[in-house]
């Protein structure tokens, strides 16, 4: 019996367990289980790759995408230069590879709703899954500007400094940040939502709730929303066909 996990922190809402218990029940995959390895720092990683029998893979979530990276033998090109990792391959001489399966999910969920206008983006949040979505719109052409809390190199805006006017020619506006998931739903990122019109795409990493209040305000200005929801699909799909264990 093989098995493949979640690495993560307060990870019981998890998508990818629920997504590959069924699929498995789907594809009728009997050799192969999938469970969530929820550690409370980076630095018990190594015991759970030491202590669990079969391990052939691992997604990773937050706050882990980065952290995870020093403990691994080698990066796919694509991850390290994105600089995060969300899928770990563990080959059969025990050797732990790292992977970014974020950067092809957002990728090809964001394709289809491109107009020619969409040439400016926003970024909001920095961590880990900030850096596949930079890497998968500089790989569309469209320009990009992070959001954070607090000015530092390579943030060219703060909360405090977005305008209305910055938010109306930075026509699609990415929430890479946990603000508005559940239970805490009527969060949201603070930025100047007049500004939002209906040439905006707003797409929120979140999938639970389906529909943010960050994505619930674009709607009332009549934007374009995406949630997460495709995107996990696609990169669940992408690190599947990674792990080759069929």
């Amino acid at each position: 019996m093989y098995k493949l996990g979640l690495i993560g922190k307060n990870i019981s809402y998890s998508f990818s367990r629920a997504y590959f218990k069924k699929k498995f029940e789907t594809d009728h995959v009997t050799h192969v289980s999938y469970e969530n390895f929820d550690i409370e720092n980076i630095s018990l990683f190594p015991e759970v790759i030491k202590n669990t029998k079969g391990l052939k893979g691992l997604n990773v979530t937050i706050p882990y995408k980065e952290a995870v990276i020093p403990y691994l033998d080698k990066l796919n090109k694509k991850a390290k230069q994105i600089g995060a990792v969300n899928t770990v391959k563990i080959t059969k001489k025990n050797k732990l590879i790292g992977y970014n399966t974020d950067y092809y999910g957002f990728k090809k969920a964001l394709t289809p709703f491109l107009k020619p206008h969409h040439k400016n983006a926003l970024i909001l949040g920095t961590g880990g899954a900030s850096k596949a979505i930079a890497f998968s719109l500089k790989k569309l052409n469209i320009n990009y500007d992070y959001v954070s809390r607090n000015a530092s190199k390579g943030i060219k805006f703060t909360y405090d400094t977005l305008t209305e006017d910055i938010i109306k020619t930075h026509q699609i506006i990415i929430n890479s940040t946990p603000l508005g998931t559940f239970p805490d739903v009527t969060l949201c990122p603070n930025i100047p939502y007049n500004g939002i019109t209906n040439k905006h795409i707003l797409f929120d990493l979140i999938y639970n709730p389906e529909e943010t209040t960050f994505l619930k305000k674009g709607k009332e200005k009549g934007a374009t929303i995406i949630n997460g929801l495709n995107m996990l699909r696609l990169q669940a799909e992408k690190a599947w066909s990674i792990w080759k264990i069929y």
